[in-house]
C-alpha cells in the first residue's frame, strides 16, 4: 500500500531522541525551548509554545484571546475538527463560513456577507480561526482587513502549512494575524510524534498561553498574590492544563527542523510532477494562489464525475484495493452529528458539500519516489476508466 503520508526518521532523528533518553531531562529540559527558539526564527515569529498537540495550541490560542461563553467563533466546514472544536472547549458557540472554490480555504467574500449580517443582528464573532488547508495559506490580507473593520481576532490554524509562504514571507510570522498554531503529527511536513505549537507576537498572548500550558502554575513573583514562602514555592493563578511538550518530541522537532525547507522542495516536485502527469485525466488539479507557497501538505484533486460517469465511493475504493492509500481531507465539520444536532444542515455551505463530494487526496511525502508516484497514476487512470 502507498500511504497519502509518511514521515521520514533519520539517524540525525533516532541520535537526537536517544541523547535525550540518556541525559537528565525527558520533560522540561533544555530541549523544548530550543525547539521553540529555532521554528520562532524560522518563520520570523517572536514568540513561539511548543504544546503536546495542535488541538492543544487552538485551545490555548482561544483562552488567551478571551473567548468564553456568550462569544461566537467562525471557520471553514472544511477542516479537521479541533479547529471548531476549540471553540465549544471554551463555552463559546461556533458557526463555519463556506470555502472558496478554487483554494478551498475560508472565502473572504462569504466572510464579508456574513459578518456585514451579524453586525445588525449583533452576532459578531470574537475569533475567525483561518485554516490553510493542504498547506495553501488563506487570503490573510483580506481577512486581516476585515478584522480590523468588525474587531475580532484572528487565529491561523496552520497546521498543514509551516515552511510554506504568504505574500513572500513564511507563514508563522504573525503579519496579518494574533496568533498561529502549527501541527507536528507524523503525517505533517515535520513531525515530534504528536505535538503543536502557538506563535505569536503579542508578549500579553504569550504569557498567557504559556500559563495556561502548565496547570496554570507560576513561579513568577510578579504573578503571585503574596511573597514567595521560600525557593520551593509556586502558586496556581489560573485553572490551566497539562499541554506541555516532552523533551524527547522537542530534540525529534529540532532534528527535523534541519530538514524542512529541503521537505517543502521535495512537495513541489513531487506537485508539479502530479499537476504534469494528471493534465489530461478528469479531474481538477489543484489551484495555488500566486500570493502563495503552500507548504503542500496535501495533494487534492476533485473528480469529475460526469466526465467519468461514476461515484466518488466507487473511486476512492477501488484505489484503495488496488494499493493506492488515498484520503479524504475532510468531512465537512458541520455535517457531523454532533454538530447537527446544534442545528447545522448539510445544505448550510453548499460549496463545501459540493467539494466532499468529488475531493480525494493522492499520495504524496519527501520519500515518495517517482516510480512509487508512476504506479498512483497508472491505478488512478485505470479506476478513472472502470465500467460501472
Amino acid at each position: 500500500m502507498i500511504p497519502y503520508g509518511r514521515q521520514e526518521i533519520t539517524q540525525a532523528d533516532i541520535d537526537a531522541v536517544v541523547s535525550v533518553l540518556e541525559s537528565d531531562f525527558l520533560t522540561q529540559g533544555p530541549q523544548v525551548p530550543r525547539f521553540e527558539k529555532a521554528v520562532a526564527q524560522h518563520v520570523g515569529a517572536k514568540h513561539a509554545l511548543a504544546v503536546n498537540s495542535a488541538t492543544s495550541a487552538l485551545h490555548l490560542a482561544c483562552l488567551a484571546l478571551g473567548l468564553g461563553e456568550g462569544d461566537w467563533l467562525w471557520t471553514s466546514p472544511i477542516t479537521f475538527v479541533a479547529s471548531a472544536n476549540c471553540g465549544l472547549y471554551c463555552g463559546a458557540q461556533v458557526d463555519f463560513v463556506d470555502i472558496d472554490p478554487r483554494t478551498y480555504n475560508l472565502c473572504p467574500k462569504t466572510l464579508a456577507v456574513k459578518l456585514a449580517k451579524a453586525e445588525k443582528e449583533g452576532r459578531l464573532p470574537k475569533v475567525v480561526v483561518a485554516v490553510h488547508l493542504c498547506g495553501q495559506p488563506s487570503d490573510m490580507q483580506a481577512l486581516h482587513a476585515l478584522s480590523l473593520r468588525y474587531g475580532f481576532h484572528i487565529i491561523e490554524d496552520a497546521s498543514h502549512a509551516i515552511g510554506g509562504k504568504y505574500q513572500g514571507e513564511f507563514i508563522g510570522n504573525g503579519h496579518y494575524s494574533d496568533i498561529t498554531v502549527f501541527s507536528f503529527h507524523p503525517v505533517k511536513i515535520i513531525t515530534t510524534a504528536e505535538g503543536g505549537m502557538a506563535l505569536t507576537n503579542d508578549n500579553n498572548l504569550a504569557s498567557r498561553m504559556n500559563l495556561l500550558r502548565s496547570h496554570g502554575i507560576t513561579r513568577d513573583p510578579a504573578l503571585m498574590t503574596h511573597k514567595a514562602d521560600g525557593p520551593w514555592y509556586y502558586q496556581q493563578v489560573e485553572l490551566g492544563f497539562n499541554y506541555r511538550m516532552t523533551e524527547l518530541q522537542a530534540a525529534l522537532g529540532v532534528s527535523q527542523m534541519d530538514r524542512l525547507d529541503a521537505f517543502v522542495v521535495r512537495r513541489h516536485e513531487l506537485a508539479k510532477r502530479y499537476d504534469e502527469l494528471l493534465k489530461e485525466l478528469p479531474v481538477i488539479l489543484p489551484w495555488q494562489h500566486p500570493d502563495s507557497y503552500s507548504g503542500l501538505h496535501l495533494y487534492v484533486i476533485r473528480l469529475e464525475l460526469n466526465a467519468i460517469n461514476q461515484t466518488h465511493r466507487h473511486v476512492f475504493e477501488a484505489l484503495h484495493e488496488r494499493g493506492i492509500g488515498v484520503n479524504l481531507h475532510y468531512i465537512p465539520v458541520h455535517t457531523q452529528p454532533y454538530y447537527q444536532a446544534m442545528g447545522f444542515k448539510p445544505e448550510d455551505f453548499p460549496e463545501a458539500m459540493q467539494y466532499y463530494r468529488e475531493a480525494i487526496s493522492l499520495p504524496m511525502y519527501p520519500t515518495m519516489s517517482e516510480s512509487q508516484q508512476d504506479e498512483v497514476i497508472y491505478v488512478l487512470n485505470s479506476v478513472l476508466g472502470d465500467k460501472l
